[in-house]
């Protein structure tokens, strides 16, 4: 079930966008919608809604490709990966018909709201919650670190709601327009200079119809992990573009920088460093191609593990990828003209987002190991 050679099918959609990726402009609006007209963005949505039929397997290795290229494509990873997922497995035929074939097409583009100020990694301390008003929904708290929500028509706000049953609260997800009264955004100052701006989300008792909410009520975690193992697959391909990208710079100029007449990377303590690299990323990417076939599968525990795995070792080889290339150039690695110092604090947000290694490590030590918890 989890072959590890990939179809030709497979290589020729590398191939494809790899193609279309090197000879596009790094416009990242265009690039969006010109992959869309492709059919890259939607690979993974169902063909009925104006997808591709595929799924996350074929979604993550355009956004590596893209990555690798060096024109990834952040969104990617929230808009088509987690919106488009959740509302595909859970969504009413209503939501599907209005929100996928957009999502596919490049017309529209979904944010994804789950971090709080407060929360952290915690899900279970999200303090956005939502209240009937009648046929409506009325919902209220603060989300931080949203991703592109100044491009997109609606966000997918994570809030919990009380059950009838237990009095406690469970998670549940909701469609909120961009122009929902009550609903504002902030922008927060990055030091890291993104295509993709972040924001502080602001929802002050924002009245919702019914079918706003994704799915059933009673659902719970089952809906919120079916998107949030896209995320952490998706994430994987992104750091794992990124790392190659860092390393075609390094291995190209080590080729051609001389010293003493001799190649650099000739020597050992340039190629060693570097082929490790190339090895971790390759690690890496065997783990995220074995999440996503297991997601893919319908597989969703296997899935977690697997996604989580994928995502603490590429964003490490990520790390260690970028870092090497840039020593490989020395000083040339920090100028603008070959691109890499921008990527030293952008390979970072794989460790970080959107789940520490920490985090990771918890979860492999309490769910695989079965060692007991600290908190």
């Amino acid at each position: 079930m989890t072959t590890l050679i990939e179809p030709d099918e497979h290589k020729a959609l590398r191939a494809a966008v790899s193609s279309f990726a090197t000879t596009h402009p790094r416009d990242s609006r265009t690039l969006w919608q010109e992959a869309a007209r492709l059919g890259y963005i939607g690979v993974n949505l169902p063909e009925a809604y104006g997808g591709g039929g595929g799924g996350i397997t074929e979604l993550s290795l355009v956004l590596e490709e893209l990555g690798a290229a060096g024109n990834p494509l952040l969104m990617m990873i929230v808009s088509p990966a987690i919106c488009g997922t959740v509302i595909a497995r859970f969504g009413t035929e209503a939501q599907k018909r209005t929100w996928l074939p957009a999502l596919a097409d490049g017309t529209r583009l979904m944010a994804f709201g789950i971090t709080e100020p407060d929360a952290g990694s915690n899900s279970h301390r999200i303090t956005t919650t939502a209240r009937r008003d009648g046929t409506d929904w009325l919902l209220t708290g603060r989300k931080v670190f949203v991703s592109g929500v100044d491009i997109a028509d609606a966000t997918l706000i994570v809030g919990r709601t009380e059950d009838a049953r237990t009095g406690r609260l469970k998670p549940c997800l909701f469609i909120v327009p961009r122009d929902a009264e009550g609903f504002t955004r902030h922008r927060i100052d990055m030091e890291l200079h993104g295509a993709e701006k972040q924001f502080e989300l602001v929802l002050d008792d924002v009245r919702l119809p019914a079918d706003a909410l994704v799915g059933d009520e009673d659902a719970g975690l089952l809906q919120l992990f079916a998107g949030l193992n896209p995320e952490r697959i998706m994430t994987a391909a992104f750091a794992i573009g990124m790392g190659r990208h860092a390393l075609a710079k390094a291995v190209a100029y080590a080729r051609e920088r001389t010293v003493w007449t001799t190649p650099i990377g000739a020597h050992q303590a340039i190629a060693h460093p570097l082929a490790q690299a190339h090895i971790d990323l390759e690690l890496a990417r065997l783990m995220m191609q074995k999440a996503a076939r297991l997601y893919d599968a319908g597989d969703d525990a296997g899935a977690g593990e697997a996604a989580n795995m994928a995502k603490y070792a590429a964003g490490e080889a990520c790390v260690k990828a970028v870092d090497q290339a840039v020593h490989t150039l020395g000083g040339n690695g920090l100028t603008r003209e070959f691109g890499l110092a921008s990527l030293i604090t952008a390979a970072r947000v794989a460790r970080i987002a959107p789940v520490s290694r920490e985090m990771i490590l918890n979860y492999v030590s309490h769910q695989t190991l079965g060692l007991p918890k600290s908190y």
